[in-house]
């Protein structure tokens, strides 16, 4: 029960104090003057003022409010190094349990770490997670905090004065452990293929500063160089980026005796790969309305460098006009042939038959640039079936069907095979999805025989209309119809003919979207996707291999033909290795190098700032022989001492809630009237002696 005083006044304040006054005037100056009676006129005058101050005694009954203790458990990655974990639940259960035992104290348990975004758990945000708790209650009801987590948190403010309460932390892990981790300390973004990309890093080991030590470089899974590092110096590294698109460069190295974890033994840069403009030589062997396409297509296309010679005058029409006379450039044989040929990514025939122009020993040169890697591409007419056929030179040892003789001219819808239904170059052509397809018809198929490669698109009577095969490193395609330039034309609609000429020309020079066994994986925040290509009608089950060495099997699903796709959501960030057959492939789930794992040595030196400014204590949970060393509980006042040797203090609060209110007048009833009749029946009575 809570006792207190208050008044009442029957009268306004103002109309108080013009009675008060000068009844208090009076009272002062009888007293000044030692009048009789002074003492009994002042008593009269009081017992007036409180009458009409109608003093009240409120008699309050309230219920005590209960202190808000925050208990902030840190769930992230580095948690599960050792028993980080076991030690963690044990205390948390220890926490409750003599928390518990305390009636004045509100316990709310938070756990933080385990965000569902990825970029939520590239860090440990404790601070954030005790804000939330404390939102919503008053600063005279926080009674402290308790934070269990390993000690590396990367929230902490500057300088932290904002809780009312103690802060005390609670530390997993051991004293004196060991760590090796490694880290790019410059890593650019971007380079170019096949060129050389200068990087650095550092290895940094905990209480190591002996022996260099092996640092493995690695590109897309496979080792390109074995480094040797000194301990906290920055190491300068060179690569040359091996493809277009996503490239993932990893430094690992050895786990060192007694390390608590390799999991930061490994670091990852992306670098996309940038090609330099691809060159092309388009070889016409003479005008007609198809080269138009193929220069008006490569030109549009921004990555290509095209270099494009049209045969105007055969050896056969020559007719003894001298050269200066003519406004013709010299068709640069050997400087194509010879000198640079291994500076072009393809080399286009288009309709183009032996006339002498080129030395027949030539026809071997391009054979062997196929053989190296080199990519070539046949857009036969009828002078592929005719007798000055390139098929008739030494050429025919890079191509992938020989003619028979026989040209074709009727209409007829070029359709796609089963194979080009799930090839990457045909697959999902615009128009292909109905019968007959959505594209105009051609009139015109040069007939072939014992075709190699890959039959993707067919003709009447189920002949060939382009081939795709590989020779040695190089590849080949061959186009059996000059009149693709009917779809560019409009000719009955058109066709899609700028979607297949660019797909033909970038598979030729290996691009890797267009290859048909391929294997991606990527990150999609917590969610890993796997995408697997294939010219198989069943693709299999993809493994993972986690970034904690745990495998598990996914599904994949046929989506498009020639495509399956699974997905999972995972727990980890860091780096995933997916398998499926023979081919292999990287992912990175989450941002690349996080803070999480950057440091993962258990300490008490980054919470103690914070802790001591809030009257709080950081200290190990382990103990003697592995045991659990739990501080005892302390309720205490504001502004008392809050940490003992072997005791944690949380303090109580004072704030309580009003339930009822009893009112006691004390100049009411008789009691009231007879003070009044008594202090002015003695004045009287003394004045009328």
């Amino acid at each position: 029960m809570n006792w207190s005083l208050a008044f009442e006044p029957l009268l306004s304040w103002p109309l108080m104090a013009a009675l008060a006054v000068p009844m208090a005037l009076l009272a002062l100056a009888a007293l000044y003057l030692r009048q009789r009676g002074a003492l009994l006129r002042v008593a009269a005058f009081a017992a007036l003022a409180l009458a009409l101050l109608n003093p009240v005694l409120l008699d309050e009954e309230r219920d005590p409010l209960q202190s808000v203790v925050a208990v902030v458990v840190d769930r992230s990655q580095s948690q599960d190094i050792g028993a980080r974990q076991a030690t963690t639940d044990q205390a948390v259960d220890a926490l409750k349990a003599r928390l518990g035992r305390f009636s004045q104290f509100d316990v709310r348990v938070v756990e933080a770490g385990r965000a569902s975004e990825a970029d939520d758990r590239t860090q440990t945000r404790l601070f954030s997670a005790l804000e939330s708790v404390f939102r919503d209650v008053p600063p005279s009801r926080i009674g402290g905090a308790v934070m269990v987590t390993d000690g590396q948190v990367h929230d902490v403010p500057g300088a932290f004065d904002g809780l009312p309460g103690p802060l005390h932390a609670l530390i997993t892990g051991d004293e004196g452990e060991r760590d090796r981790r490694v880290h790019f300390v410059n890593a650019p973004r971007f380079g170019i293929v096949d060129k050389p990309l200068m990087m650095s890093y550092r290895v940094i080991g905990t209480g190591e500063d002996g022996d260099p030590v092996d640092v493995r470089v690695s590109i897309n899974g496979e080792q390109v160089a074995l480094e040797r590092a000194i301990f906290g110096s920055e190491m300068p590294l060179e690569i040359t980026v091996p493809g277009a698109g996503r490239n993932i460069v990893e430094l690992s190295v050895e786990r060192a005796d007694g390390e608590i974890t390799d999991t930061n033994n490994r670091a990852i840069a992306i670098v996309d790969g940038i090609r330099e403009n691809l060159r092309v030589l388009l070889v016409s062997g003479e005008p007609h309305a198809g080269e138009r396409t193929w220069r008006n297509l490569l030109k549009s296309d921004a990555a290509v460098d095209l270099v494009h010679f049209t045969i105007l005058r055969p050896p056969e029409k020559q007719d003894g006009t001298p050269i200066n006379d003519l406004s013709l450039i010299a068709f640069p044989t050997r400087e194509l042939f010879v000198e640079k040929i291994n500076d072009f990514d393809l080399i286009i025939f288009d309709r183009y038959q032996h006339r002498d122009v080129l030395p027949i020993l030539y026809y071997d040169y391009i054979a062997e640039y196929v053989e190296r890697g080199g990519a070539l591409l046949i857009a036969a007419g009828p002078e592929y079936a005719g007798e000055q056929s390139i098929s008739r030179t030494p050429l025919m040892s890079a191509l992938p069907a020989l003619p028979t003789g026989t040209v074709i001219e009727e209409a007829f819808y070029p359709r796609l095979t089963e194979t080009g239904a799930r090839h990457p170059v045909t697959r999902g052509l615009e128009g292909s999805g109905q019968e007959p397809p959505n594209w105009s018809r051609w009139f015109r198929l040069v007939g072939i025989s014992r075709p190699l490669g890959d039959i993707v698109m067919k003709g009447p009577r189920e002949e060939p209309l382009l081939l795709l095969n590989r020779n040695g490193e190089g590849r080949v395609g061959m186009f059996l119809s000059d009149q693709g330039w009917l779809w560019a034309r409009g000719f009955e609609g058109g066709g899609p003919h700028v979607s297949l000429y660019r797909r033909i020309a970038h598979w030729l020079m290996k691009e890797p979207e267009l290859e048909e066994e391929r294997l991606t994986a990527a990150g999609r925040g917590m969610t890993l996707e796997v995408n697997r290509q294939t010219m198989s009608e069943e693709a299999g089950p993809a493994r993972i291999i986690t970034p904690s060495g745990a495998t598990m099997d996914l599904p994949l699903v046929a989506g498009r033909p020639g495509l399956f796709s699974g997905s999972a959501t995972v727990e980890e960030i860091g780096l995933y290795q997916v398998a499926n057959g023979d081919l292999t492939a990287l992912a990175h789930v989450g941002p690349v190098n996080a803070p999480e794992f950057a440091e993962t040595v258990s300490t008490p030196d980054v919470l103690r700032p914070a802790a001591e400014a809030t009257g709080g204590d950081v200290r190990r949970l382990a103990g003697l022989g592995g045991r659990l060393a739990m501080p005892g509980i302390v309720p205490v006042r504001a502004g008392a001492e809050a940490s003992g040797r072997d005791w944690i203090g949380l303090r109580t609060t004072r704030d309580s809630v009003l339930k009822s209110v009893n009112r006691v007048p004390l100049f009411a009833g008789f009691f009231g009237l007879a003070l009044l009749l008594f202090a002015f029946s003695a004045m009287w009575y003394r004045e009328g002696r």
